[in-house]
């Protein structure tokens, strides 16, 4: 079945999921945190390390720079851009509250310092021009994609850059069954290994559903233009189903 136009899609996204969204993601969230890391590690094949690593290259750093990292999660990417320059001033902002204690535990266990804020990603707080670099991972398809988009360019300095990493929506149909008939068996398998509570279970037709719905890499890539960013490029891999964007504000 194939999407909504983009100019529809976001409305659509917000009938079809609010409720998640707003009710039981925060559970979802709390169920996968102590083990998400892991979790994502055996539905990607032992290779979410290498796509964190290769999303990271993508991103050219300056000492003592002002990063934030939206929808943080565990902290990954906190801790790898850390790990390339201690001097950097890391804000990590996600809504879970069990997520970010994870996160925190990962960072203090290496000595690395990351200021956490808990809160809605679809309102920042943070002043306009705040930040060099702004960074978003595996949460877009639960967002408000604009919003967020939105917001991340307020508070991005001018000439500063954004990178974003997702599961996409391939545009070939045949890649994109194959995609979701992988992705169905793997939730189901890596929920019985890690030991998925009730909340985790209940939400794997929410994921392949939210995925469905989402962008391609050339989608998402016209969406962030129309945003008023610049110098949109994108990385993908395997036929789309993961894109890696860059694009910066423009400088004043």
């Amino acid at each position: 079945m194939a999407p909504p136009p983009m100019a529809l899609r976001e409305a659509v996204r917000e009938e079809r999921f609010s409720e998640v969204w707003k009710k039981d993601l925060n559970d979802v969230f709390a169920d996968v945190a102590p083990y998400y890391d892991r979790a994502n590690n055996i539905a990607a094949l032992g290779q979410f390390d290498n796509f964190l690593r290769r999303f990271m290259q993508l991103v050219d750093l300056q000492p003592k720079q002002k990063v934030l990292d939206v929808c943080a999660g565990t902290n990954a990417i906190g801790i790898a851009l850390l790990k390339r320059e201690p001097t950097l001033d890391v804000h990590a902002m996600d809504r879970s509250v069990a997520m970010q204690t994870v996160g925190q535990q990962r960072a203090s266990a290496l000595g690395l310092k990351i200021k956490s804020t808990i809160g809605d990603v679809h309102t920042l707080p943070f002043p306009d021009n705040h930040f060099d670099i702004v960074t978003l991972q595996f949460a877009s398809r639960h967002l408000r994609v604009r919003e967020v988009f939105s917001e991340i360019l307020r508070v991005l300095k001018p000439g500063g850059h954004f990178h974003h990493s997702d599961m996409l929506r391939p545009r070939n149909v045949i890649v994109k069954n194959l995609y979701y008939t992988y992705l169905r068996g793997c939730l189901g398998l890596t929920g019985l290994i890690v030991g998925s509570g009730p909340a985790a279970a209940n939400a794997k037709q929410y994921f392949l559903d939210a995925l469905e719905l989402f962008y391609s890499a050339e989608e998402l890539s016209i969406l962030l233009r129309e945003q008023g960013y610049v110098g949109v490029k994108v990385d993908t891999v395997f036929h789309g189903m993961l894109g890696f964007h860059r694009a910066a504000k423009p400088a004043a």
